[in-house]
């Protein structure tokens, strides 16, 4: 049986599929795999400084991404990877995994394997885990009311909903991303560590009804050429799709609502311009805000391509933006 909604049009195969997957989180947890997931940029030099090597063990395999002989995963692994398809087959007859899977706290979650190149990958590394810390430091300085919903958008693989929901198992939970394979390794993810989440394919907060009580969202924010939905953050460096999701989100905050934003922006000629445009939005709708950088300098690789060529460095951000709480709520 899927482990999705039944309002899911998923075929018996992904069924199959899906049960498999969790199983392999169960598999790799009780022999006690573990993985951190660093930068495109360190994975790329790890692997250069490995080059020729193939897989030796669990974590070259389902973290690293390298190429394998059969025998070097466990049989009952082996078997859950080619259960759910997820095995490619090499041309000298090696296989390599579509998935990775990296640690997260007590949980390990599937993404996408190395490198993070198809249209529809499925992203995880350091950011992931800084979302994480900001989105559980804040909520822990103003914990949730029993009931309260909580919207993750862009879930991508889930972290910052599981995370959410292992913190805080009162909230109702709704992960959302325009990513199909997304919500399915989201999915997967929180079945695995025994979380109830729902689902909703779709842009922002589009399929979403009604309002909600806290949002959480960490989208893309770099400037992509090839316009990869994981990694594009449209323009302004990146900054478009940050600003979009904030002036989208506000208006539907209840009073007392929250909206906890982790990006990144382009610091040009000493200014953050992410941060007046939130400001602005914070302004218009009557919220607080408070703003932060997180770290001052992150992908400095990224200032030798055309398209940063005025940027003197790359901020990763945390913006809180709450609206007053109405005068029954205490």
């Amino acid at each position: 049986m899927s482990i999705f909604s039944p309002a899911s049009a998923f075929s018996a195969a992904d069924g199959v599929r899906d049960e498999a997957l969790v199983e392999l989180l169960a598999c790799l947890k009780a022999q006690h795999y573990r993985f951190i997931t660093p930068t495109p940029a360190t994975h790329s030099r790890v692997l250069a400084n490995r080059s020729g090597q193939q897989a030796l063990n669990l974590r070259d395999v389902l973290g690293w991404s390298l190429p394998f002989e059969p025998e070097v995963l466990p049989s009952p692994v082996l078997a859950l990877l080619q259960t759910a398809q997820a095995l490619d087959s090499l041309p000298d007859g090696r296989f390599q995994s579509r998935y990775r899977v990296s640690s997260l706290g007590k949980d390990l979650l599937l993404h996408s394997a190395y490198p993070t190149s198809s249209a529809d990958a499925v992203f995880f590394g350091p950011d992931s885990y800084r979302f994480v810390d900001f989105v559980l430091g804040e909520m822990t300085r103003h914990p949730p009311r029993p009931g309260e919903s909580l919207v993750d958008i862009g879930t991508g693989a889930g972290a910052g909903a599981i995370a959410a929901a292992r913190a805080f198992p009162e909230l109702r939970i709704t992960m959302t991303d325009i990513n199909p394979q997304a919500l399915m390794l989201a999915q997967v993810n929180a079945h695995a560590a025994g979380l109830s989440c729902d689902m909703a394919l779709g842009a922002y907060l589009d399929p979403i009804a009604g309002m909600v009580d806290r949002i959480i969202a960490n989208p893309p924010y770099m400037a992509d050429d090839e316009k990869r939905a994981y990694r594009d953050g449209g323009q302004w460096h990146g900054a478009q799709i940050s600003v979009e999701i904030t002036r989208r989100a506000l208006p539907r905050l209840r009073p007392g609502g929250q909206l906890y934003l982790y990006s990144g922006s382009a610091i040009v000629a000493g200014e953050d311009r992410m941060r007046a445009a939130l400001e602005r939005l914070a302004r218009e709708h009557g919220c607080t805000m408070h703003y932060r950088e997180i770290d001052p300098d992150v992908f400095g690789e990224e200032l030798d391509r055309p398209l940063y060529r005025h940027v003197e460095r790359i901020a990763v951000i945390g913006a809180v933006l709450a609206l007053p709480k109405s005068p029954n709520m205490g």
